[in-house]
């Protein structure tokens, strides 16, 4: 468990002091109920980020509390999420995978003049949980053209594996900016009154940001299904010249067939039979016939 001091710029503390203060658990901590002076009424409300499953904010009536779930994970594949819990004074954080942790030592490094109370930490911690998301954005829209570069250059092979996984990454990040953003809108409505004017401007601030990033990935989602129809249509176009190959041939043996079926009945009343010059004639014949298929599809544009 760790504690630091809002309003003195996030500062380490070892016991509580004046100001607004700021707690990190983790999930077994918070199952263990350690005890904190100041919040042995309401800290049992905070939820596990064991058990966070989407972000979300709950009103009470001595505290506001809730969970947020973001896509990213850690380098051993963990979802990074939080349980957090604001109360006048207080801001607790629930975190398994230390990003709170690097969170706070970031803000303390970053920003000088942080905002004062629990409204204005929430809203920097909110604002760096985003900052680096229009990056990430930009990121797999540059995957999705380097799909439609292949797709283009007529490189099919492992397309729909890779455009699935692309799909459900965007699909997941805009559930995220969904959830988010209902978040902060509770935020908003200030129910308890914990938040001033001020910090309402903020948190419509964040919203606004959430809107615009979500808008993106929207844009994304529209992308994949283009580059998905566009993958369709190059199929399609493959189909088609397939197709008119076989056309092609069929239309070239089709009357070959045909003479094939007359001679090869050996009726005694066909003199090319007996014919001397029988045999190298027909032969010439169906290559003449070829040779005027070739010529009339060519003429016509088949190919």
């Amino acid at each position: 468990m760790n504690r630091y001091n809002i309003s003195a710029a996030l500062a380490p503390l070892e016991k509580k002091m004046d100001g607004d203060v700021l707690v990190l658990l983790t999930s077994e901590e918070l199952e263990r109920g350690v005890s904190i002076p100041g919040l042995e009424r309401v800290l049992c409300h905070t939820p596990s980020a064991r058990d966070a499953r989407v972000c979300k904010a709950e009103a009470r009536h001595n505290c506001l509390c809730g969970t947020i779930v973001t896509p990213r994970r850690t380098r051993d594949g963990v979802p990074i999420a939080f349980g957090y819990l604001l109360t006048p004074g207080w801001v607790v954080l629930c975190d398994d995978t230390g990003t709170a942790r690097s969170a706070v030592q970031r803000l303390r490094k970053e920003n000088a003049h942080l905002e004062n109370g629990i409204g204005g930490f929430f809203y920097e911690f909110i604002e760096l949980l985003i900052a680096k998301d229009l990056h990430h954005l930009q990121g797999i829209g540059d995957r999705l053209e380097q799909l439609e570069d292949q797709v283009l250059s007529g490189g099919m092979e492992g397309f729909n594996p890779r455009m699935t996984a692309l799909r459900k990454e965007i699909a997941g990040w805009m559930r995220y900016y969904t959830q988010l953003d209902d978040m902060v809108c509770e935020f908003q409505e200030n129910e308890n009154g914990y938040f001033s004017e001020r910090k309402l401007r903020m948190f419509h601030m964040a919203e606004k940001r959430i809107g615009r990033l979500n808008s993106e990935a929207q844009l994304l989602r529209e992308y994949g299904l283009q580059l998905r129809e566009l993958f369709q249509a190059e199929i399609d176009i493959r189909q088609n010249r397939i197709m008119k190959i076989l056309t092609i041939v069929t239309t070239i043996f089709l009357p070959l067939s045909l003479v094939a079926g007359w001679y090869g009945m050996n009726f005694t009343g066909m003199p090319e039979l007996t014919w001397k010059y029988g045999y190298p004639a027909v032969i010439i014949g169906s290559a003449l016939i070829v040779f005027l298929c070739l010529w009339i599809m060519k003429k016509k544009r088949f190919w």
